[in-house]
């Protein structure tokens, strides 16, 4: 039966679900995808070729069990096909939004390298746990049995949230910190609503707390309480701040007015999402509307940024590349989203100062090509001489990635060891810093990194951590 039910790629079509047109969706921050109907998803999951070696699988970071719940969908069976995704990914419904799909598992699904059109998977998982949720077949955290232990997690992003779900499961009592005053870290702030609404992400949020995850916010570590007290407090700690600090360019201008970081662009959009009032000068200086906009880079980040530019009413947004198209790292799919909805790309330009003193007018760009791979394999852009101009800009954003803090200096905590590049050094498969009790995870070990990677992160030092908590208890009843 299963079988008379998969394998229909040769005669049905890759269809992903009907995509809001642009005129309409950039003039607010919904999410672009509509939902599938049942059906629809059905029909779609049915593609799959239930390979033997699923590689779909072996390039999700969670190595979900993608396979067998396509089929589980494709025969009406959504609830074992919900379970079995959630039971290696805390947030099914988040991943399934903004995982960068064409990179991972769908990037490497082998009926796509067959030239059928890849199995749209991320639009199936989407489906699956938004039907989950709707249905109430999401369950509330309720610990068999609890236990007096408890955990410290410094950080409220899906890192530290997908550790804060697998010990409160197992009855471990668990505080997580966070410097902001909600939770979900970039999820919440720093992902534009039309890839995440928020209610999506507060609604997991709600789970852990109703579950007896405790959360302690507006709470900055190094500040508001010691790294110290929270060893203190807690039987182990662990560690997810993240990176939040904003790489610059040392050019010209690059104090001016109106030249800002990506990150503080993305988080006021955010607080105007959820009603919050802004400090004047913020609402003026973070806001795009009327304004000529130019957004330096070519990841993710920017794209988030030249797309939210383009709902708050910019009358351009420019983003400029020092690569190409096809050598930039951010996803594929979204950069089209991007163009559609008025975007346009500046390819092989790089700045190389800003003009206009106290308040930006405009960058001066370099043109550049192609020359020969850098150690990562990808071309180096070279200069092209004699070849520079002035971009005008009212409002020119950064995104050109983030570093980690000097968590040790912070925290007073010169024993903790980093690597040259500043992030936390943890052990790979346990997490575990050469501090004892202390585990690291996410960004701020791995550098900028996808939520997906932070997720497995997580769940995985929950499961150390637990057999650190077991061996503690051994030791006290010998």
């Amino acid at each position: 039966m299963a079988k008379e039910r998969m394998l229909r790629f040769v005669t049905v079509a890759r269809e992903m679900p009907e995509k809001r047109p642009p005129d309409l969706r950039s003039q607010d921050f919904h999410e672009i995808y509509r939902d599938y109907a049942t059906d629809k998803a059905e029909e779609q999951s049915a593609r799959c070729s239930q390979c033997g070696v699923p590689y779909c699988q072996s390039h999700c970071p969670l190595h979900n069990n993608i396979p067998d719940w396509l089929r589980l969908t494709a025969e009406g069976r959504l609830q074992e096909a919900y379970e079995l995704s959630q039971a290696t990914n805390t947030f099914p419904e988040i991943c399934g939004r903004i995982c960068p799909q064409d990179r991972l598992c769908e990037g490497n699904c082998v009926i796509e390298k067959s030239g059928h059109g890849t199995v749209t998977i991320g639009s199936v998982e989407k489906f699956l746990t938004d039907t989950a949720w709707e249905m109430g077949w999401v369950k509330p955290i309720k610990p068999a049995k609890e236990r007096a232990e408890s955990v410290g997690i410094i950080g409220a992003g899906p890192g530290g949230l997908a550790a804060a779900d697998v010990l409160r499961r197992r009855g471990v009592q668990v505080t997580v910190y966070d410097r902001y005053d909600r939770a979900g870290g970039l999820m919440t702030y720093g992902i534009p609503g039309f890839k995440l609404e928020k209610p999506v992400v507060m609604q997991r949020i709600a789970q852990l707390e109703n579950g007896g995850v405790q959360f302690v916010l507006n709470c900055n570590v190094g500040q508001d309480i010691s790294f110290d007290a929270i060893r203190g407090q807690h039987d182990a700690v662990l560690i997810a701040t993240g990176v939040y600090k904003a790489r610059d360019l040392a050019v010209p201008g690059v104090g001016a007015g109106g030249v800002v970081a990506a990150l503080d662009y993305l988080t006021a959009s955010n607080r105007k999402g959820f009603g919050d009032d802004l400090p004047q000068a913020d609402a003026e200086r973070l806001n795009a509307e009327g304004k000529r906009v130019v957004v330096i880079g070519g990841g993710d980040t920017a794209m988030d940024c030249v797309r939210t530019a383009i709902r708050e009413g910019a009358t351009s947004v420019k983003c400029l590349y020092r690569r190409d198209r096809a050598n930039m790292p951010g996803s594929q799919r979204e950069t089209q989203n991007a163009e559609e909805e008025g975007v346009e790309f500046v390819w092989l330009a790089a700045p190389k100062g800003f003009t206009g003193g106290a308040q930006v007018e405009g960058v001066m760009v370099q043109r550049m090509r192609l020359g020969p791979p850098d150690a990562t394999g990808r071309q180096s852009p070279e200069l092209i001489e004699g070849a520079d101009y002035v971009e005008p800009a009212d409002l020119v954003i950064m995104a050109l990635g983030f570093e980690p803090e000097d968590l040790p200096a912070q925290w007073e905590q010169p024993d903790l060891k980093v690597t040259r590049w500043g992030t936390v050094r943890a052990d790979f498969q346990t997490h575990a810093t050469n501090l004892p009790g202390v585990y690291a995870v996410g960004d701020i070990v791995r550098g900028a990194s996808l939520v997906v990677w932070a997720i497995r992160d997580g769940r995985e030092a929950a499961d150390a951590i637990l057999n650190y908590l077991a061996q503690g208890a051994v030791v006290a009843a010998e």
